[in-house]
C-alpha cells in the first residue's frame, strides 16, 4: 500500500470516529425560560382627618360636651369671686373717706384676700380643665382604635396618614377615609372589642396606656378660664 492510500484510509478512519462520537454525544437540554418580573401591587395609601372624628362623632360631642360644662361651671365660679372683689374695690373708692381706720383696714385686707383667691382659683381651674381633656382624649383614642383598625384592615390600606399632621397640600378626595370611621364609630359595633368585660371575680383591668398614631391633635382644645382682671388697686 502506497503512502497516499495509508493516508486516504486513515483520513477516512477519523472522520468516521468523530462522526460516531458526534453522535453518541448527549444533546443539551433547551435553556430554561426565564419568567418576566412580577410587576408588585403598589402600596394602597389612605388618611384620616382626627380632629373631625372628635367634633363630628358621637363620642366626640359627649367628650367635648363635659369639657364645656366643666369650663361654664369655672368661669360662673370665677365671676362670683370676681364681682365679690370689684365690690369691695368700689366700697374703699366711695366710702374712703367715711370708714374708719378698722373698717378701711378690714375692707383693704378683704380685697387682698380675694385677689389671691381669684389668682389661685383661676390656675386650679386651668390645670383641672386640663386634666379633663387629657383624660377623655385618652378614652376617646381607645374607643377610635379598634374602628380605625378595622378599617384599615378591610380597605387593606398599607399606609395610613393623619391628615392634620402630614403637611399634604392636596388630598385626593377619594383617599379620606373619615366618613367612613366616623360612621363605623358611632355604630358602637366596635365598643365591646374596645374594652372587654372582666369576669365578675377577677377587679377590672386598667385601660391601656397604647395610643394611636394619630398624634395629641384628636380633639381641639378646650377654652381655658378667661382670666380675671380686677380693676385697679385704690
Amino acid at each position: 500500500m502506497t503512502r497516499f492510500s495509508v493516508a486516504v484510509v486513515l483520513g477516512a478512519w477519523l472522520l468516521g470516529t468523530a462522526a460516531f462520537a458526534q453522535a453518541q454525544a448527549p444533546t443539551p437540554p433547551p435553556a430554561a425560560a426565564v419568567p418576566p418580573p412580577q410587576t408588585q401591587a403598589p402600596l394602597r395609601m389612605a388618611f384620616l382627618d382626627l380632629q373631625r372624628i372628635a367634633a363630628e362623632s358621637a363620642e366626640g360631642k359627649v367628650a367635648s360636651g363635659k369639657v364645656q360644662e366643666l369650663t361654664k361651671k369655672k368661669t360662673g365660679e370665677l365671676a362670683d369671686k370676681t364681682k365679690a372683689l370689684q365690690a369691695n374695690q368700689e366700697k374703699m373708692k366711695a366710702g374712703g373717706a367715711v370708714l374708719n381706720e378698722a373698717a378701711r383696714a378690714q375692707t383693704q385686707r378683704d380685697i387682698d384676700r380675694l385677689t389671691v383667691e381669684i389668682d389661685r382659683f383661676q390656675e386650679d381651674a386651668n390645670a383641672e380643665v386640663q386634666q379633663l381633656q387629657q383624660e377623655l382624649q385618652g378614652e376617646f383614642q381607645e374607643k377610635l382604635r379598634p374602628v380605625v383598625d378595622a378599617v384599615v384592615k378591610e380597605l387593606a390600606i398599607g399606609l395610613l396618614f393623619s391628615a392634620g399632621d402630614a403637611g399634604a397640600i392636596y388630598v385626593d378626595p377619594s383617599l379620606d377615609i373619615t366618613g367612613e370611621v366616623i360612621k363605623r364609630f358611632d355604630s358602637g359595633k366596635y365598643a365591646a372589642a374596645a374594652k372587654p368585660a372582666a369576669p365578675a371575680t377577677a377587679k377590672p383591668a386598667a385601660p391601656a396606656t397604647a395610643k394611636p398614631a394619630a398624634p395629641s391633635t384628636a380633639k381641639p382644645a378646650p377654652p381655658a378660664v378667661p382670666p380675671a382682671t380686677p380693676p385697679a388697686k385704690p
